[in-house]
């Protein structure tokens, strides 16, 4: 009959990769803590939840509902405008100066992987960004790199500024 130290060596585990590689780096080539570090959760949700707010008072003055309270007014709004104000502005700002308001406010911005010295993210890939964040799935698949797959098909990450 086998023993507990027969299957000790495969219970164990073994090795198991953790993104980082030597140097300090992570496996993306980001510094493990500091500037240009990855922004963790936390921080990204608090500006997904701020830049969405921002959104949605935007939108109430844009469509400006006839209702008395704020929450009724939200209520009153077309299902798509908050979607469509949220949109609008993480392609503008993110294409443009590389982050949200949201963003900024928690000292994160986008920037494109693989061109360490480029902060510009440009158009093209915040529109890929935003149509997948837009989308809301593809933004809360993470791969083992802790990015989202809307960061993975645009080719960008959030770092800390």
């Amino acid at each position: 009959m086998p023993s507990r130290e027969d299957f000790g060596s495969w219970m164990s585990g073994g090795d198991v990769p953790t993104g980082e590689t030597p140097g300090g780096r992570d496996s993306l080539g980001l510094p493990h803590s500091g500037p240009g570090s990855r922004a963790r959760l936390g921080r990204r949700v608090v500006a997904l939840a701020v830049d969405y707010a921002i959104a949605t008072a935007i939108a109430v003055l844009i469509f400006r509902p006839r209702a008395e309270g704020y929450f009724e007014m939200i209520s009153e709004l077309p299902a798509w405008s908050q979607l469509l104000v949220f949109g609008a502005m993480n392609l503008i700002l993110v294409g443009s100066i590389g982050s949200t308001i949201g963003h900024r406010f928690l000292g994160m911005q986008v920037r494109p992987l693989g061109d360490p010295g480029r902060d510009y993210v440009g158009f093209g890939r915040a529109a890929v960004r935003t149509v997948l964040l837009c989308l809301v799935i593809p933004a809360v698949v993470w791969d083992s790199d802790g990015r989202g797959l809307h960061d993975k098909a645009a080719g960008t990450v959030v770092v800390r500024r």
